[in-house]
């Protein structure tokens, strides 16, 4: 396995740096952030809502966090290429912290973690380039590349990029519904790639499954939701398209994750208007998390889906939506008042 190139070719690398602080634009409350300089130093810099950080190109060695009282933060790339402005780190559930408390655990390893409303994150990659063959003394291999748990939360244009556990679509509360938006966003991993509570919608995304260096299937699943029960909407995909870097149906679609901290969760995933590649088990595209949870009592559905991925062979290891049911699993239901800008 080898580790990505994560940049456009030219661009060169930076660790950040807290000695170079991002610089300001006028009155617009616009800060800079150029090669040298720390994307968390901008973030810090922040005082109450509505700022803009521009992360110029260049790859940002960093973790990245937004508390929660950087309200309406917009954090976007300088170009509108993805490739070219990268904020990447490389720890593990199971990375030791240097002050040797402990390990980070799951929502610990993200490079980008976000707990602030109103987020709006555009044209940029973020990743967690960790790497199970570097560490195989470590068993907690998940690492993420961006957790995000604040409600209206915007991504556009980016790219989202690890192995196992990549976006992590969290909430604030257990009984809170926080809504998450990805529009035009390009998603890779493994196993359980996009996974969490959220309420979360993808439109016009591409799912796509990396070739993993074992000789089993399934060798990851792409989504894994775990919302609550009294949540009625969980993860939403709709004219998106999966593609696989491995062979015909080595991937699973999806399967429930029902947290040991929250043993009432019900998972919901609706794909939909979605072209499914052949990477995906066509016969067989849900799998169980564990027995006690099977996938068949958890709110998986289908509807107008297209691609070898997306043949039914097996109607009953496929539930697909009614049209009249289709009505009620839309960007517009889920997301109920907020309305993104695309």
């Amino acid at each position: 396995m080898r580790r990505r190139t994560l940049l456009a070719a030219g661009a060169g690398l930076f660790a950040a740096g807290a000695a170079t602080p991002a610089s300001a634009t006028g009155a617009r409350r616009v800060l800079h952030v150029r090669p040298g300089g720390s994307v968390q130093a901008a973030v810090d810099a922040v005082e109450g809502p509505g700022w803009t950080i521009v992360v110029h190109p260049g790859t940002y060695r960093a973790v990245v966090n937004v508390p929660a009282d950087k309200a309406e933060l917009t954090l976007r790339g300088a170009s509108r290429d993805p490739r070219d402005t990268v904020i990447v780190y490389d720890n593990a559930n199971g990375t030791q912290k240097p002050d040797g408390s402990g390990t980070y655990g799951t929502a610990g390893s993200a490079t980008f973690t976000s707990a602030a409303p109103g987020l709006t994150v555009r044209d940029l990659t973020l990743a967690n380039d960790w790497l199970r063959a570097d560490h195989p003394d470590i068993t907690g291999t998940q690492a993420v590349a961006s957790c995000t748990y604040g409600d209206r939360t915007h991504f556009d244009n980016v790219r989202l990029l690890a192995h196992q556990d990549t976006l992590f679509v969290e909430t604030t509360a257990l009984t809170s519904f926080d809504r998450q938006y990805f529009h035009r966003c390009y998603i890779e991993g493994d196993v359980d790639f996009v996974f969490g509570r959220a309420t979360a919608v993808f439109e016009e995304c591409h799912f796509h499954t990396l070739q993993r260096d074992v000789t089993f299937t399934p060798k990851g699943m792409v989504f894994a939701p775990s919302t609550a029960r009294a949540n009625p909407h969980g993860i939403l995909a709709l004219r998106s398209r999966i593609t696989s870097g491995a062979e015909d149906a080595a991937y699973k679609l999806a399967r429930p994750w029902v947290p040991s901290y929250e043993t009432t969760a019900w998972p919901s995933l609706v794909v939909r208007d979605t072209r499914i590649g052949p990477g995906i088990d066509p016969v067989a595209p849900y799998t169980n998390m564990r027995e006690a949870y099977p996938w068949q009592t958890m709110r998986f559905h289908e509807y107008r889906n297209s691609g070898p991925g997306a043949a039914i062979p097996a109607p009953e290891n496929r539930p697909q939506l009614t049209r009249d049911q289709a009505e009620s699993h839309t960007k517009a239901t889920y997301l109920g008042d907020w309305c993104p800008r695309a």
